[in-house]
């Protein structure tokens, strides 16, 4: 059972993830959605389509103009706080590293703490025990945040991720996060090239075995872009690609753009996996 907010989800239920950034600068949507109104509207949509968490990041992941740790709260607590408002049954992410930004926007209402830079502040996941929150381990290979890997190695990708994502996920049971409410995340291209992105894709399964409910964040992403050749905009087909192999290796969270298109992806990978029955069932039957 994984347990987020006021939700449950069952062992063969994904879950999709919609990404709301509150940033200018996001490598993907430009700022689309910086301003409340967008944004808000961004949250609306998303829902309508099947999205059962929102993650807010007031940071992008990439290399850019600094933002304070005052900057991040000031573009996400108070847009946590009226999502909640508006939506009391949406599970509630907030994409952040920093205890003191995890602190806030718990106080307004968050549900989850989405580490993607691997517990680089191990305070954050002190955070998610104290407020009983959720909490995404990501493996980052050791890189800071908003840095891009240079001619990083890894002996073993797939070892060195389940070494530091089993190793954070212990660690926040033993704080007290919810162990119900820990997932592991491979951390596509964070730390990695895009070959290790294409072999932790493809080794999923040993992720998966660990028990742990494991969270991908693939929508988009430099290593689809690269396997390719592909620029951003026109990255939608391999991610969905992507998304479909690790739904069939068993990921169970999915943080992604297009929430529709990832709906239907699940849905298909589901009903052959025996795990959901067709929508509609009349071929050869009337």
């Amino acid at each position: 059972m994984l347990r987020l907010g006021r939700r449950e989800f069952g062992p063969h239920e994904p879950v999709i993830m919609a990404i709301v950034n509150r940033t200018p600068d996001s490598f993907y949507d430009r700022g689309a959605t910086f301003l409340d109104e967008p944004a808000l509207a961004r949250v609306e949509q998303a829902v309508a389509e099947g999205a059962a968490i929102v993650d807010i990041g007031g940071v992008k992941a990439g290399p850019g103009e600094e933002v304070t740790a005052e900057e991040e709260a000031r573009r996400t607590v108070g847009f946590v706080a009226e999502v909640r408002r508006r939506f009391p049954d949406v599970v509630i992410s907030v994409d952040t590293w920093r205890h003191e930004v995890g602190e806030a926007v718990c106080e307004a209402g968050a549900d989850v703490l989405n580490d993607a830079w691997g517990g680089v502040d191990p305070r954050l996941a002190e955070v998610a025990a104290r407020y009983g929150a959720g909490l995404v381990c990501t493996h980052a290979g050791g890189a800071q945040p908003r840095t891009r890997p240079h001619r990083v190695t890894y002996e073993d990708v797939m070892a060195d991720i389940l070494d530091v994502t089993v190793g954070l996920a212990e660690r926040a049971v033993a704080l007290g996060v919810p162990r119900e409410s820990v997932m592991i995340d491979p951390g596509h291209d964070f730390g990695k090239n895009t070959r290790h992105s294409l072999e932790a894709t493809r080794r999923l399964g040993e992720m998966v075995a660990t028990g742990w409910p494991v969270l991908v964040s693939l929508s988009n992403k430099d290593f689809v872009g690269e396997t390719l050749d592909r620029p951003v905009k026109e990255r939608v087909l391999g991610t969905l690609a992507t998304t479909a192999v690790s739904a069939w290796l068993g990921a169970r969270v999915y943080r992604v753009h297009e929430v529709e298109e990832t709906r239907q992806v699940l849905d298909m990978v589901a009903s052959i996996a025996g795990h959901r029955e067709p929508a509609v069932a009349r071929r050869g039957l009337a």
